[in-house]
């Protein structure tokens, strides 16, 4: 069987909606946001899923849920963390034939936005220019005030990605990852083989499957969008 990656990114924000940067903030999603992950799960209601990682913040984990709701999967999803005490305290003996594990994970979080957290777009737009906000939203390598960029974001997200989800795809396993748009950006970079250069440009929608196919030695052989729309020059 090849090996299936499919990567969702949250259905829309309360946040996305007020268009205020969210990055580490946990906020919840909009109706809209809700309704997007639903869609997401209908598309992918017949897809039998060996594993499931998730981002720890809320809008990731909501979207997740949603879907979940719409799976044609009779087990019963089990959330793994990665605390060690609570690693200790969920030990169970069950048959794991009826369960479907999913993998909480802070490397897959969203990109922190440092000071920028909470605030509108627009209004920093006016305050430090458009160029300027441009560059600490869209570049590959320069930091927001006390933030991330995206290549930090990568430099946790690339390591989970090769030491969790790779090693399920090499088996051949059908792997769904519900995290944010730059952790994903991040992965995508590396899947495709996205430059530095472009990477800034192509914008992730939300609620939007996208489904990657790999042969026996890991080549990318197919990627598609569950979805009339295309990845867009953000």
């Amino acid at each position: 069987m090849p090996a299936t990656l499919i990567m969702v990114r949250h259905g829309q924000s309360q946040w996305n909606l007020e268009n205020r940067f969210t990055g580490w903030v946990d906020v919840p999603l909009s109706k809209k946001g809700r309704d997007e992950a639903t869609s997401a799960g209908k598309k992918l209601c017949d897809v039998h899923f060996d594993t499931i990682y998730v981002s720890h913040m809320l809008r990731a984990i909501q979207t997740l849920h949603y879907i979940l709701l719409e799976l044609h999967d009779q087990r019963i999803p089990i959330f793994h963390h990665e605390e060690k005490r609570v690693q200790n305290w969920e030990y169970y003996t069950g048959d794991h034939s009826k369960e479907l594990p999913v993998y909480q994970s802070v490397d897959l979080a969203e990109r922190h936005y440092g000071k920028l957290q909470g605030l509108n777009k627009q209004e920093t737009m006016d305050k430090y220019g458009k160029d300027q906000v441009h560059l600490w939203r869209r570049s590959y390598d320069i930091n927001p005030p006390d933030g991330e960029s995206l290549k930090n974001t990568l430099e946790r997200t690339l390591p989970y990605y090769t030491s969790h989800i790779l090693p399920e795809l090499k088996q051949g396993k059908t792997v769904l990852v519900v995290a944010h748009g730059n952790s994903l950006r991040s992965i995508l970079m590396h899947v495709e083989n996205v430059s530095e250069t472009v990477i800034p440009t192509m914008e992730i929608p939300t609620g939007v499957p996208i489904v990657y196919t790999f042969d026996d030695s890991m080549r990318l052989t197919d990627k598609k969008l569950l979805s009339d729309e295309l990845m867009t020059k953000a």
